[in-house]
């Protein structure tokens, strides 16, 4: 993919201004010191959770455990998708451990009081888990990058793909929580864009183990479509409580906006065949991507999702960025992250504009019924790879300061 003539131009500066930084700062402490926040025990436990340690201890492990003769150290931590929780963690990283970079970053409720805190100690945040598209639009800073998805790229391939055949009537289900709401705003932008209309709306507690009153409401609506903007164990009660009611057997479609692939393995195929959704990832892309999942699942006993490859292509990024210039500042890194483009097993041709967003391909997918998988990983089809530049929110259409200000 041709990348925008803007980033091209800015490289030569960046090189130059990094090589100036590089002469002049070094790593604190002699270590690269990593914090690890998740929601490990929740809602997003299975498809982010402990397993993404994994993920980044695989990049560290692929860098030999130290970059520019420093050692990386990596903590971890629960941050029980409070922000509450989650601020007091990277305050006490920062101002006891002298924390880097922190990543994972999941709940965009935590995500959003964290970064604030990275940005005022100038710290740098590569943000993986949640998927607020606000992240990077009006929640911008100069220290932080967001990964693998967002409420933008995510709703403009499936809810785009779903309307444009035909299923005009939509009904939205949301998490009660920021994260929800963008992709309640990102799915109506992108169903209405296409023609279709909101017929009704509902939001849900987060989390939630009982969905069926919020069902009936979406039954009782009449919609073509019921669009679920949430995501994990939400998802899959959702799901299991619309196959209750025999909602998809009556013709209504279930359009799950955030899915993973271990809520498919945890429905079932004979469930969740048929399902579309769109992923930044699945480790049947490539070859090299597969290869990668398999030494994932030969440490972990799990295939990876997208975030978990996400954290792993992130945290080499970052490494690989601080080898290249001798030290662990955290503006320097960025400006060689940036000035890099990403070609890994997460993506090809991948760049980060000076939004923090990292732009890549997505891809929508179908889940096979289980007569088509040749085996229990062979979980989906690909229906449409989407292009890096169609993928994710125009520059045009941002409200980020960094790009309005031209400060990136």
């Amino acid at each position: 993919m041709t990348q925008p003539r803007q980033f091209a131009l800015g490289t030569l500066a960046a090189s130059m201004l990094l090589a100036s930084q590089a002469a002049t700062a070094e790593i604190t402490d002699n270590e690269i010191r990593i914090g690890y926040l998740a929601d490990m025990t929740g809602a997003y436990r299975d498809p982010i959770g402990p397993l993404g340690e994994d993920a980044i201890r695989m990049a560290i492990e692929e860098m030999g455990g130290s970059v520019a003769g420093a050692e990386v150290v990596l903590f971890s931590a629960d941050d029980r998708n409070s922000p509450d929780v989650g601020s007091s963690v990277v305050r006490e990283w920062i101002d006891e451990r002298n924390v880097d970079m922190v990543t994972g970053l999941v709940a965009s409720s935590v995500t959003l009081a964290s970064v604030k805190l990275l940005e005022e100690e100038n710290r740098l945040g590569l943000v993986n888990g949640a998927v607020s598209s606000g992240v990077t639009n009006e929640s911008c800073s100069p220290n932080h990058i967001h990964w693998v998805y967002d409420t933008w790229a995510m709703s403009n391939g499936t809810a785009s793909a779903i309307t444009q055949e035909g299923n005009t009537d939509w009904y939205l289900l949301s998490a009660d929580y920021s994260f929800g709401h963008a992709l309640e705003r990102d799915v109506t932008r992108v169903v209405e864009e296409n023609g279709g209309s909101i017929v009704g709306s509902t939001r849900h507690p987060f989390p939630s183990s009982d969905f069926s009153s919020f069902m009936l409401q979406a039954q009782a609506s009449g919609a073509d479509v019921i669009a679920l903007n949430n995501a994990g164990s939400d998802t899959i009660n959702a799901i299991r409580t619309a196959g209750q009611f025999g909602i998809t057997q009556a013709g209504q479609i279930l359009a799950g906006m955030v899915l993973f692939s271990t809520d498919i393995r945890s429905l079932g195929q004979e469930i969740a065949q048929g399902l579309q959704f769109t992923t930044a990832w699945f480790y049947d892309i490539d070859d090299e991507a597969r290869a990668w999942a398999e030494r994932f699942r030969e440490r972990t006993g799990s295939m990876p999702t997208q975030v978990h490859a996400g954290l792993y292509s992130s945290t080499l990024h970052y490494l690989q960025a601080i080898d290249a210039i001798g030290n662990d500042e955290a503006q320097a890194v960025r400006e060689q992250m940036a000035a890099t483009p990403i070609d890994d097993i997460f993506a090809s041709g991948g760049y980060i504009r000076e939004d923090g967003r990292m732009v890549h391909d997505m891809y929508l997918v179908e889940v096979k019924s289980p007569e088509e998988a040749v085996d229990e990983d062979d979980l989906f089809r690909l229906v449409r790879t989407i292009p890096a530049d169609e993928a994710f929110r125009p520059l045009d259409q941002s409200d980020c300061h960094l790009v309005q200000n031209g400060d990136a």
